[in-house]
């Protein structure tokens, strides 16, 4: 469980494909405070430490993993957003946000806010998606690569995200132009409500 609040963002440094998995090695500032077994949030997306060596760690992620995100367009270098699970004894800062990417969407505008930046994000829609609670509401909740913000005019298969100087410096926001891929987690509250009217 994590709360969307992003630590910092850890540079990719070895990436190795086997089979249909692939091994992505990172360094960032708390590699040492990890352990084996770990779970640690990669632009949102909820992998598991399998090794810790040399100042680095590697996480492996499997095929479901690399089709419903965007970890499979990583390159040696890039940054990506790293938060560790949520300890369950202090204030829950963003949202409840369980790292389980549910898919892809694309920047597809940005607007300056006089000193923040207004993000625009497409993502595909249907109606069976919906049904399933993968659509946003105005001031409601979303993640975005790992981040927890607050949705603003939202669409059928859009919505924009206000984010402040300060984020865009410390999360790979930073490297976020039209046309860039970041993963979304919908608020699963949503997506509770959305399975209990399927049976009414």
């Amino acid at each position: 469980m994590f709360s969307g609040i992003v630590e910092e963002f850890a540079i990719v440094t070895n990436i190795r494909k086997y089979g249909e998995n692939i091994d992505f090695t990172f360094k960032c500032s708390f590699t040492d405070e990890l352990e084996i077994d770990q779970s640690v949030a990669h632009n949102g997306v909820c992998l598991t430490v399998v090794e810790i060596k040399d100042g680095t760690y590697t996480v492996t992620a499997m095929k479901e993993t690399l089709d419903r995100s965007n970890l499979g367009l990583l390159s040696v270098g890039d940054k990506v957003n790293v938060e560790r699970s949520m300890i369950m004894n202090g204030r829950l800062d963003g949202h409840i946000v369980q790292g389980h990417v549910d898919q892809t969407a694309k920047c597809v505008d940005m607007k300056d806010a006089d000193g923040s930046t207004y993000f625009t994000f497409q993502y595909e829609a249907s109606r069976e998606m919906a049904q399933r609670g993968y659509f946003c509401v105005d001031k409601g909740s979303v993640t975005v690569n790992g981040v927890s913000l607050t949705v603003c005019e939202p669409t059928d298969s859009s919505f924009t995200v206000a984010i402040i100087p300060y984020t865009r410096e410390n999360t790979n926001f930073c490297d976020i132009q039209v046309g860039t891929v970041v993963n979304i987690e919908f608020d699963i509250l949503g997506k509770y409500i959305a399975r209990l009217r399927h049976f009414e």
